[in-house]
């Protein structure tokens, strides 16, 4: 499953109703995320409202959690100081 929700989702062998969830994630976490009318009317196809609710404050928790690591360098505290940041590439950044 995770293999397909990695790939097009156009052509995923996912339930419909999963599949709809990738797509809130995926229009969540973009840089400027905005959900119209039009958008919120296709997710409601496959997810009640309060689904869509619950789903995208989930959604919008853990993808502000991420941006502040980011924003302040946290590294995990299994990682090692050579352990690279996977959203900085292959520089080591000092924690904080």
């Amino acid at each position: 499953m995770v293999q397909a929700a990695l790939g097009d989702l156009d052509v995923a062998d996912l339930p419909s109703k999963t599949v709809a969830a990738l797509r809130l994630a995926d229009l969540l976490t973009e840089p400027r995320p905005e959900i119209g009318p039009d958008v919120f009317e296709s997710l409601r196809a496959d997810l009640e409202p309060g689904e869509i609710l619950e789903l995208a404050a989930a959604i919008s928790v853990g993808s502000g959690w991420q941006r502040m690591i980011e924003a302040f360098g946290i590294r995990p505290d299994h990682w090692s100081e050579a352990t690279p940041l996977p959203w900085q590439g292959d520089t080591p950044v000092p924690t904080v």
